[in-house]
Formats: C-alpha cells, structure tokens, sequence
C-alpha cells in the first residue's frame, strides 16, 4: 500500500484553528488529524461531517459507535477501530461485548444494534446498494428510514477518515493503543 510521507506539513490557518479546538475538547490532537491537515478541506470536511453526524444523525451515541466501529471493519482502518473501541468502550459506553464481537466479525449480541451493525456493514461494501428486504429488516428491528439515512452520514464520515488513514498511515495514538486491532 502506497503512503504519503506528509513530514512536517505547513498548516493553514483554518488548520490550525481546527487542531487548537480538537485540542482543547479532547486534550489532545489525534496523529489522524495532524495527517489528514495537510489538507484543509479535508480536516474540516471530517472534522465539520463528524460533528454533524453526533448531533444530528438520529442515532443515540452507542448506535453511533457501532456504526463507525463496523464502517472500520470492512474499511479494515487499524486506526479507526482503535480510536473507536476506545471511545466506545470510555465515552459512548458501548456494551465491551458489542465492540468486541463488531471487531471480531462475529455476531452482535443485540438484536438491534446486529441489525444496525449488519445494514452499515452491508451498504460499506456494496457502496450503498441495498436490497429492499435488508432495509425491511433494519427497519423491523426499530428503526426508520431517516436512520437509513443517518448511517449513510456515518458512512460518509468514517470513509473520509478511512481512506486518509490508508494513504497516510498515522500512528495509533498512546491513548488508543489498548485498542489496537488487526482483521484476522
């Protein structure tokens, strides 16, 4: 897999405004962020989707974790299942086994959050196409279709990150590190 080197990059004033505000709301700056800044479309289009999918997406904050935690998945981003089992497992409060059974690629032990781990998995690897009956089952498992829609945005998010990490390989942060994963 090819990698940018992106050694010391120059960051625009945006950038940096965007790495100053992460700081200061999560104490640290990701190494994801100081790569994908190099270019500051791309920051802030992650950085400004990603707020919007938190606040906005209809999903409750452990419905949002199963998402990006099964769009790493099958995106197979080391660094992304890392950052999001740890905030699963510290700030969403992800049930450990969820999280484990999405990394593992084994049956979630929620019927709910299966059927939304299995429709995000699902639309990640056909790129959105779908059958008629795997959104029947999502929505008979309680959802709606506007949640469709919201796991589309999740999509949307961890792609954008996903495909950054590939070409940029950050290194998984310290405080991630007791997540570390790899697909078996």
């Amino acid at each position: 897999m090819a990698h940018l080197k992106l050694e010391n990059p120059t960051y625009s004033e945006n950038t940096v405004e965007i790495l100053e505000n992460t700081k200061k709301g999560m104490g640290f700056v990701p190494n994801m962020y100081l790569k994908m800044g190099a270019n500051t479309a791309l920051l802030d289009a992650y950085t400004y989707s990603y707020k919007s999918f938190r606040a906005n997406s209809g999903l409750n904050p452990v419905e949002q974790e199963v998402v990006f935690l099964s769009v790493a998945y099958e995106n197979n981003c080391e660094y992304c299942m890392a950052a999001h089992s740890f905030v699963g497992d510290r700030m969403s409060k992800v049930p450990v086994e969820v999280t484990d059974a999405i990394r593992d690629g084994k049956p979630v032990p929620d019927e709910k959050l299966a059927a939304l781990s299995k429709l995000t998995r699902s639309l990640t690897v056909n790129r959105g196409i779908v059958s008629q009956n795997e959104i029947d089952e999502f929505l008979a498992a309680g959802y709606s279709e506007v949640h469709v829609l919201g796991v589309i945005a999740g999509i949307g998010v961890k792609t954008l990150s996903n495909y950054a990490n590939y070409v940029t390989d950050p290194e998984v942060d310290i405080v991630f590190a007791g997540r570390t994963w790899s697909k078996k």
